[in-house]
């Protein structure tokens, strides 16, 4: 796929761009320019970045960090085997358990809920830092959801990170999944509060919380321009621009074409005769004046 030529591989992260010194210097600044590409368009449109992590790992496959973004870039776009499958040659390569969480919710989107609440107790988890343990805790109880353990889901995600009032990267997400677990199993009121919390935690928009807190107040947001919505009269109908009136064809004063003989001037009686204009002017020597040089009356 083309790449936009202001796009350099100088825009990559300085640990990937570590890992690309290995290769040749035209094939490297190639992998990095396409690393860019998903980098850039992996949350708006994972299609096209999931097309530029191919071209990548078809250049370099023995780069972790290509393999990562190809992972994620599958995962994006719902290719949960895939997605699995790059991470754990990425994980094979680093001997990093970052991927543990991601990699378990492969297992769910794959359909294995039971195989990600296993990886949930495995040593793995004790190797992450607390954010890596945040969000190994929500896929887990994504996976207690899945097979039908709502309360269980509630449970697992009752932990001192909710609890604090210090705000972190994922405190707005792990108070989403619990007010969402909340709601799933019928305490609204509770769920409420908890997605007026993530709401005041989400700074930077990564949940519909005010979305989900509008739904509970029995708010309706309707498109106006939505065709579908307007078809019930809720939405506002588009109105009909006035078609420009057309002038009317005046009326011709000639009722009837004249003939030869109303054509002929009747000759002026003499008592109008000085309200005439001469036909042409006298001169001075008491010649008429005739046509101009260029031949046209005066």
């Amino acid at each position: 796929m083309p790449i936009p030529e202001d796009v350099t591989g100088e825009e990559i992260d300085k640990g990937v761009r570590q890992e690309l010194m290995s290769l040749p210097k035209t094939l490297a600044e190639d992998v990095a320019r396409n690393l860019v590409m998903v980098a850039k368009l992996l949350d708006d449109e994972p299609e096209r970045a999931y097309q530029y992590s191919r071209v990548a790992l078809r250049l370099a496959s023995r780069v972790a960090a290509v393999r990562e973004a190809a992972g994620f870039a599958s995962y994006a776009v719902g290719k949960y085997a895939e997605a699995l499958a790059e991470f754990r040659a990425a994980r094979r390569m680093t001997g990093n358990s970052e991927l543990w969480p991601v990699m378990a919710d492969c297992e769910r989107g794959m359909g294995r809920p039971e195989r990600a609440l296993a990886m949930a107790g495995e040593p793995e988890v004790q190797k992450l830092d607390r954010a890596g343990q945040v969000e190994m805790r929500m896929v887990a109880a994504g996976a207690r959801r899945d097979m039908g353990q709502a309360d269980a889901a509630v449970v697992t995600l009752q932990s001192s990170e909710l609890a604090s009032n210090s705000i972190q990267p994922w405190t707005a997400r792990l108070r989403y999944a619990y007010a969402d677990a909340l709601l799933a199993v019928g305490r609204e009121d509770e769920a409420r509060e908890w997605f007026a919390k993530a709401l005041e935690a989400d700074q930077s928009g990564s949940t519909d919380a005010s979305d989900r807190l509008a739904e509970l107040d029995g708010v309706e947001f309707v498109d106006a321009l939505d065709p579908d919505e307007a078809a019930d009269g809720d939405a506002l109908q588009p109105v009909e621009e006035p078609k420009a009136e057309e002038p009317e064809a005046e009326e011709s004063e000639v009722d009837e074409v004249p003939s030869d003989e109303d054509l002929v001037e009747p000759e002026p009686e003499a008592d109008d005769a000085e309200d005439i204009a001469p036909v042409a002017e006298v001169t001075s020597e008491g010649q008429t004046a005739g046509p101009d040089e260029d031949g046209d009356d005066r």
